[in-house]
C-alpha cells in the first residue's frame, strides 16, 4: 500500500466560501466532515487536493492559505493523479472513502481563477464519499486500499424494471453486463442500480452518472420493448446531445440472426457529455448478445470521448 500523510483539513459552515484550518475533524459515514457544508448525502461528500498542486500554485499567488480552493484535505505523498473512480482511501486508522468524482466545473470562478486564469480544484481535485467515519487529525497517514488506475474505463449499469425495484423479481441481466464490462472490456463498473420504469427517475439517473461523475459508459438494461411503460428511449433522448445510430443498429442487426422478434427492441444510444449511453433489451439472453454486438467498438469509442485525437483510420 502507498502511504502518505494528512498535511491539512479544511471546513467551511457556507459553500462557495474559503475553508478554514482545523487540527483534526470528525467524519460521518454516508455524510462527510460533521458541519462542513459540503457535508451530505450525495457524492462529493470530501475533497482532496495534493499538496504539489496547492505549491505550484503558490508560485503563481504567494500566501495561498490551505482552503482557499474549498479542498476538505490536503494530502502528501499520494499521487492522486493516478487514482481513479473507485479507489478506495484509507486516512488514519479509521476513515476509509471511496473516490467518486474527478474534477468539477467551477459555475462561479474564484478569486484565484479570476486573478491567474487558473484553479486546480476543477481539474486536480478528488472528490470521496465515506464509508467509515472516525475522527482524523493533521499528521494522520493515508494509504491507497484498493487502487483502480485511472486510466481504467468506468461503467455504470442500470436495469430498468419496476418489479426488481420493489424486491419481487431477481435482476439477472444486470449483473451478467457487469460481468462481461469487467471480464472482456477491463472496466470498473462503478455503480449497478435497479431503478422502476419511470421516465424522470431514468432520466434523472442517466444525467446524474453523465454530469460530472467521470463515467465514461452508462448502460441501461430494460424498457426497450413495446408495452406501455417501456420508456427507456424515451428518457435517454430526452437527455443525450448527440445520438449514436450505428451502435443501436448493430445490435439490432446482431440479434436478428438469432431472433426476429429483435426488431422490436428500440434502443437507442447517445452521448452526453463525454458519457457514451447505451440502452439494452432486459432479459438476460437480450442484454448479453446486444453487448456482445458492440463491445469490440467500445475502447475506440471511449477513448475518442475522452479526448483521443488518432484518426480512426488510416491514410490508406
Amino acid at each position: 500500500m502507498t502511504a502518505g500523510r494528512v498535511v491539512a483539513i479544511c471546513t467551511s459552515e457556507e459553500k462557495r466560501v474559503p475553508k478554514k484550518q482545523v487540527q483534526s475533524a470528525l467524519l460521518e459515514a454516508g455524510r462527510g466532515i460533521q458541519g462542513d457544508a459540503h457535508a451530505g448525502d450525495w457524492h462529493r461528500q470530501v475533497s482532496f487536493l495534493s499538496l504539489d498542486d496547492v505549491e505550484g500554485m503558490r508560485v503563481e499567488v504567494p500566501g495561498i492559505e490551505f482552503g482557499a480552493f474549498a479542498e476538505n484535505f490536503v494530502i502528501e505523498g499520494v499521487d492522486l493523479e493516478r487514482l481513479g473512480l473507485g479507489t478506495l482511501l484509507r486516512i488514519g486508522p479509521f476513515v476509509l472513502t471511496r473516490v467518486s468524482q474527478i474534477g468539477k466545473v467551477c459555475h462561479d470562478p474564484c478569486a484565484i481563477f479570476q486573478k491567474t486564469g487558473d484553479c486546480i480544484m476543477p481539474r486536480a481535485g478528488l472528490f470521496a464519499r465515506v464509508i467509515e467515519g472516525g475522527r482524523v487529525s493533521t499528521g494522520d497517514s493515508v494509504e491507497i486500499v484498493n487502487e483502480v488506475p485511472r486510466d481504467t474505463f468506468q461503467a455504470v449499469v442500470l436495469t430498468i424494471s419496476t418489479l426488481g425495484s420493489k424486491g419481487q423479481r431477481e435482476d439477472t441481466a444486470g449483473p451478467a453486463v457487469q460481468r462481461m464490462l469487467e471480464e472482456k472490456l477491463g472496466a470498473h463498473v462503478y455503480a449497478l442500480e435497479v431503478l422502476p420504469d419511470a421516465r424522470g427517475r431514468i432520466t434523472e439517473r442517466l444525467a446524474h452518472y453523465s454530469d460530472g461523475h467521470s463515467i465514461d459508459l452508462v448502460l441501461t438494461v430494460g424498457g426497450t420493448g413495446l408495452s406501455p411503460d417501456d420508456l427507456t428511449p424515451e428518457a435517454t433522448r430526452q437527455i443525450i446531445e448527440r445520438e449514436v445510430p450505428g451502435l443501436a443498429e448493430a445490435m439490432r442487426a446482431y440479434s436478428m440472426k438469432k431472433t426476429p422478434h429483435a426488431a422490436l427492441s428500440r434502443g437507442v444510444a447517445g452521448i452526453r457529455g463525454q458519457t457514451l449511453i447505451l440502452n439494452l433489451p432486459g432479459s438476460l439472453k437480450g442484454a448479453v448478445e446486444n453487448l456482445e454486438a458492440v463491445l469490440p467498438t467500445l475502447p475506440h469509442a471511449l477513448e475518442k470521448l475522452r479526448g483521443d485525437t488518432t484518426p480512426c483510420a488510416g491514410d490508406g
